[in-house]
């Protein structure tokens, strides 16, 4: 086998595998959930409840960062071309009946894919070359500005409520 096989193949091998990539677009990479189908890597998201997608165009290139499942290290690294499905294409419900079975803790699973048509993107990115050097160091970055807060101290007297029950 020729070198671009490899690679090709130690891609393929290793995003099926890993549970999350890291995607970076003209923005902060992030880690988003995928599948593997069809020799591309698919996503789903940028809708209410669905994961934020990188501002990435159809026909632009994005960095892919491969991760270990069971380490979290990175493998491999790969240059992806990018291309938006078109909703109810034959490759969008092609793609559509794979994420669906991936996609953990829907609320609405009986219409979620009627909800992904509506206001989701789902997006192809097919591999192009193969980054050989990955970056050295650990990459960490400030994380990404969001809505979700963390919990609030506990209440003085929850301390007092929990000693009163195990006494009993």
């Amino acid at each position: 086998m020729t070198e671009p096989q490899l690679g090709q193949l130690l891609v393929e091998e290793a995003t099926k595998k890993s549970g999350l990539i890291w995607v970076r677009g003209p923005g902060p990479a992030r880690a988003l959930w995928h599948i593997w189908h069809d020799g591309a890597a698919y996503l789903v998201g940028d809708g209410p409840g669905e994961q934020p997608l990188p501002e990435l165009a159809d026909g632009s290139t994005a960095e892919v960062t491969v991760r270990s499942k069971d380490k979290g290290g990175r493998l491999v690294g790969w240059t992806a071309a990018v291309s938006e499905l078109a909703p109810r294409s034959e490759a969008w419900e092609a793609a559509v009946a794979e994420l669906k079975g991936k996609r953990l803790n829907a609320p609405d699973a009986e219409v979620m894919t009627e909800r992904w048509a509506r206001e989701c993107r789902v997006l192809r990115l097919a591999p192009q070359d193969v980054i050989t050097e990955l970056p050295q160091g650990s990459l960490a970055a400030a994380p990404l500005a969001t809505g979700a807060t963390t919990r609030q101290p506990a209440p003085a007297s929850l301390g007092r409520l929990l000693l009163r029950r195990t006494k009993r």
